[in-house]
């Protein structure tokens, strides 16, 4: 069982007995289960150039996005105007894990197709108002600030394709890009680069920013700040994947003489 399963059944006993049952359990001595370590996928460069490659348009620069700034799918498609400073290169990420936001890198070779995306964006943003509509609004944003959706700054820069009713305040709005639609698309680039041995989805995007930013000689404390991680031991996971770890500890095998096979 995972750890999380247990945690939510053991709340949900202690608070049966505490209180509908007034019942004190006192100390159980129970234990949870440890979450068991497992390596993250992490591309070459050769192969995230390669998928890259067989991408096009708006696809392509979603999942550029993912691997020159490290962002989480659902990052990258809630990315609004306001997110992105292309003069300064860096993006922020806002309510991100754990409700959290944060900044980090904007790569150069992306700023001018992001920038086309979101002229794009706002010629939508345009006509969607002449409707009065406009893009799903934060939590009683819209509410407080009746004509925010008119506002550039909170248009998505990869809006879907059609609109919708807010789930929570009915109104017509357009929301972002749903994920499946780059799930499904990187599938295809995947098979399109021959990529065979290596189960590849969004997130491996990520990991293989951090590890090649720690495998270039990046602090581990950026790498940790620029992927939001609370924990330097979070990070960790990733010098562990690299062929020279992040210490610069080689097998000593490469350090005998004629060691080859």
């Amino acid at each position: 069982m995972a750890i999380n399963t247990q945690k939510v059944a053991l709340n949900a006993l202690v608070f049966l007995y505490h209180k509908f049952l007034q019942v004190q359990l006192g100390d159980l001595g129970f234990t949870l289960a440890t979450k068991q370590r497992v390596f993250p996928v992490v591309l070459s460069s050769e192969e995230v150039n390669k998928i890259i490659g067989c991408l096009k348009g708006r696809n392509k620069l979603i999942v550029a996005l993912l691997y020159g700034s490290g962002l989480r799918i659902s990052e990258c498609l809630r990315l609004r105007v306001q997110d992105v400073d292309s003069h300064r290169l860096c993006i922020t990420i806002r309510d991100g894990k754990e409700n959290k936001d944060r900044q980090t890198l904007l790569s150069l070779r992306v700023v001018d197709e992001l920038e086309a995306a979101i002229k794009s964006t706002l010629t939508l943003l345009a006509q969607d108002n002449i409707q009065g509509v406009g893009p799903s609004l934060p939590f009683a944003l819209g509410r407080k600030y009746p004509n925010a959706f008119r506002s550039p700054k909170w248009a998505f820069i990869f809006p879907s394709t059609g609109v919708c009713r807010h789930p929570v305040t009915n109104i017509l709005c357009r929301h972002h890009l749903h994920t499946s639609v780059i799930r499904k698309a990187l599938n295809g680039a995947v098979k399109a680069a021959g990529i065979t041995n290596k189960t590849v989805n969004c997130h491996t995007f990520r990991h293989s920013f951090a590890t090649h930013l720690l495998e270039a000689g990046t602090d581990i404390r950026t790498v940790q700040e620029l992927l939001g991680h609370n924990d330097v031991k979070t990070t960790q996971i990733y010098t562990h994947v690299l062929g020279k770890h992040y210490a610069g500890t080689k097998s000593p095998l490469d350090r005998l003489v004629n060691s080859g096979p």
